[in-house]
C-alpha cells in the first residue's frame, strides 16, 4: 500500500507500506495517528481529511477516531478517481 497526501503549498512523504490487506485497526495505527495526525498539526487547524470511500476508511472505528481528533472528512461521491486530485500526481 502507498500513502500520500496533499494540500495546497503541502505535499506529505510518500509512505510505502509492504502489508498486503488493509484493515480499519490498522489505517488508524499506522496512518492515521503517525502520519495524518502530525500533518494536521504542521497545516492548520482548519484540515479537511478526503480520502476514499474504501471500507477500511469509513469503518465506525475510523469515524469514531477521527471525530474524538477533531477531523472533519470531505464529503466524497461513490469511487470516481478522476475527481481525486492525488490521482493526477
Amino acid at each position: 500500500m502507498v500513502w500520500a497526501g496533499i494540500s495546497l503549498g503541502y505535499l506529505t512523504d510518500l509512505h510505502i507500506f509492504k502489508r498486503g490487506s488493509l484493515t480499519a485497526v490498522w489505517y488508524r495505527d499506522e496512518v492515521l495517528e503517525p502520519i495524518v495526525i502530525l500533518y494536521v498539526v504542521a497545516v492548520d487547524p482548519t484540515f479537511l481529511l478526503m480520502d476514499d470511500n474504501a471500507r477500511p476508511h469509513r469503518a465506525d472505528i475510523v469515524d469514531d477516531y477521527l471525530e474524538s481528533k477533531g477531523i472533519v472528512r470531505m464529503a466524497w461521491p461513490a469511487y470516481l478517481p478522476d475527481l481525486n486530485p492525488i490521482e493526477n500526481l
